[in-house]
């Protein structure tokens, strides 16, 4: 029996692409083969097809040895970094002053 796969909303399956997008062009300006990619971060042509289409099935860490591979590992830390959504949420939730009543 397959496992269920969670339907992706378009956006983000746009984001994928992009993203697969980005990793090919810079495994190409590197002049590596995707055999070479795939030995370096060991896993296979299969996979790194998969990264470079945008397929969602791959695995986080899997992607983050092709990045280590690609010397990009460390754009990882730019991601979710200012979190505008989730500290407005936060502010929201602090105490506020109560206002003396004369």
């Amino acid at each position: 029996m397959k496992p269920r796969l969670q339907p992706t909303f378009p956006r983000h399956q746009r984001v994928a692409i992009d993203l697969g997008s980005r990793v090919r062009l810079a495994r190409e300006r590197r002049r590596m083969p995707a055999a070479e990619m795939a030995e370096r971060a060991g896993t296979s042509r299969m996979t790194i097809y998969k990264i470079e289409h945008g397929d969602l099935s791959v695995r986080f860490g899997t992607l983050v040895r092709v990045l280590g591979v690609l010397g990009l590992v460390d754009d990882l830390a730019t991601v979710a970094r200012d979190d505008e959504l989730g500290r407005r949420i936060q502010d929201e939730a602090l105490p506020r002053p109560r206002r003396s009543v004369r």
